[in-house]
């Protein structure tokens, strides 16, 4: 049989109701046979292909997913470690500053808890990611912002106390510069007592007596201001220097006298000469300290000062 004549075969389909009624005839050929087929066909693979494609995005759409929620985990995980550093050492800043108010003296601040480490953001579910990194930037941020304020608080105390007792010191140390404890002819040795002596007349001797040779150089034993520098009786040539604490410092029987009334003087600064003028039986220099206008034994201020003038000092 021919391929034309198949297609052209016809068939009858009859459909006969239970009870008899009319019977339905239906006619179809091969060719609608074959048709019919084809278009089931076609939509079904075109159904089921759709499907494929469906399925695979769906599968690209869950491995996009997964793959940005690792890039936003490993991201995550950055930002706790760098936050981490961050709070380190913001409470390294924050420890600092306590041993600096210590060291101080100052009221140490409480220690707060805005440093306090808590779960981290990568190990925290997904949702509200963005949410956690604000809120967490923000807490960092406000505590960075704390600790520089205390930072720069403490760095004006810390500034006021360091003028106050650099102020102090200087204040001890013009103290210390005020009061005699060199000797003015540089260690010379003592051959005069400050002590009562019956030669070469009975009296007291209210200072020392340095052996020096005629010329010899004599220093200021203190820093102060020259109240006189003249001859005064059997001192002969006599410089008082005023050193603006109570204490006078005379340095008599002078060859000649370098200074005038009203000058400044340095501890240690060249003023005079030993010499032999007034009452005096050969060179030397007559050493006497004065306090509150009384003497006061001037030995031991040759080599320093007294003990018990250093703890009176403030």
């Amino acid at each position: 049989m021919k391929i034309a004549e198949l297609i052209k075969e016809r068939y009858f389909v009859k459909v006969v109701p239970h009870r008899g009624q009319t019977v339905h005839r239906f006619e179809v050929t091969r060719r609608g046979i074959v048709g019919a087929a084809t278009v089931i066909a076609v939509a079904l693979f075109g159904s089921l292909g759709f499907g494929v494609v469906q399925l695979a995005h769906a599968h690209e759409q869950v491995w996009q997913l997964q793959t940005t929620t690792a890039k936003q985990r490993d991201a995550l995980t950055t930002i706790d470690k760098q936050t981490s550093a961050i709070r380190s050492q913001l409470q390294q800043v924050e420890k600092q500053n306590q041993e600096i108010q210590q060291l101080i003296g100052a009221k140490p601040a409480k220690t707060s808890d805005r440093h306090r480490r808590g779960q981290t953001l990568a190990s925290r579910p997904n949702h509200g990611l963005v949410t956690l990194v604000s809120r967490r930037v923000a807490s960092l941020s406000a505590a960075s912002a704390k600790t520089i304020e205390e930072s720069n608080v403490l760095r004006r105390l810390t500034m006021h106390v360091l003028n106050v007792r650099h102020l102090q010191s200087l204040t001890r140390a013009k103290l210390l510069a005020s009061i005699p404890s060199i000797d003015p002819v540089d260690g010379a040795a003592v051959v005069g007592c400050y002590c009562y002596r019956t030669s070469p007349d009975v009296e007291f001797h209210p200072g020392v007596d340095l052996a020096a040779d005629y010329g010899s150089t004599v220093h200021a034993s203190a820093a102060g201001t020259v109240a006189g520098a003249g001859w005064d009786g059997g001192y002969g040539n006599k410089i008082d220097i005023d050193h603006g604490n109570g204490y006078h410092t005379w340095y008599a029987h002078l060859s000649h006298m370098d200074v005038s009334v009203g000058q400044r003087v340095y501890k240690g600064q060249a003023i005079a000469r030993v010499g032999s003028t007034g009452f005096s039986t050969g060179p030397h220099l007559h050493y006497q300290v004065m306090l509150n206008g009384s003497p006061v034994d001037p030995t031991p201020y040759l080599n320093g000062v007294p003990s018990k003038v250093l703890a009176s000092l403030p």
